[in-house]
């Protein structure tokens, strides 16, 4: 059994890293340094990963860094059963979001107003980087979460241009579902 036991183990252990290679002369006659096994030859010596060598991934950290929004537009979608904000540019691009459920609430205490404002902590600390200061506010839904997302707003040094209601109210569009005996 144990014979057994440590065969296992050594077929688990990983094999010594092979030597490098020797150098094989390329077309032109000239010898060409082949890289040791298990390093790429576009990473540096401090150890960036292949990918920001190869330049892709670092210019699209520096775009997003260097992208700044002065003024914005915060949806505070706020249900009966969930709060979510999104908070977006004013062309409609959203730069942050955070819900109720992304924020670890679960059952009733989603749709709570501590609930809405840590929601709304959350997508402020999320939005920092991009230097916003002014937002209109746009509220949807009957949610207890409504005033305090506000409130919270302001809290986190945001100033607020404007409130808007855009719950959808029809005007006697579709007939109504029947009503509820309890």
């Amino acid at each position: 059994m144990a014979k057994e036991k440590k065969a296992e183990e050594n077929k688990d252990e990983k094999p010594a890293a092979a030597p490098a290679e020797k150098p094989r002369p390329d077309s032109k006659g000239a010898e060409a340094t082949a890289a040791p096994a298990g390093k790429e030859p576009a990473a540096d010596a401090a150890g960036a990963a292949p990918e920001e060598a190869a330049g892709k991934d670092v210019k699209r950290a520096r775009v997003k860094a260097a992208r700044t929004v002065s003024s914005g537009v915060v949806h505070i979608q706020s249900s009966f059963n969930n709060t979510q904000v999104s908070i977006t540019d004013q062309k409609g691009n959203v730069i942050a979001w955070s819900s109720s459920g992304r924020m670890g609430f679960r059952g009733a205490r989603k749709s709570t107003a501590y609930a809405a404002t840590v929601v709304t902590q959350d997508a402020v600390r999320q939005v920092q980087a991009y230097r916003l200061q002014e937002v209109e506010v746009r509220v949807q839904g009957p949610g207890a979460g409504r005033e305090s997302a506000i409130r919270a707003l302001q809290g986190a040094g945001l100033s607020v241009t404007m409130i808007r209601d855009v719950t959808p109210i029809p005007h006697n569009g579709c007939r109504a579902r029947k009503r509820r005996r309890v």
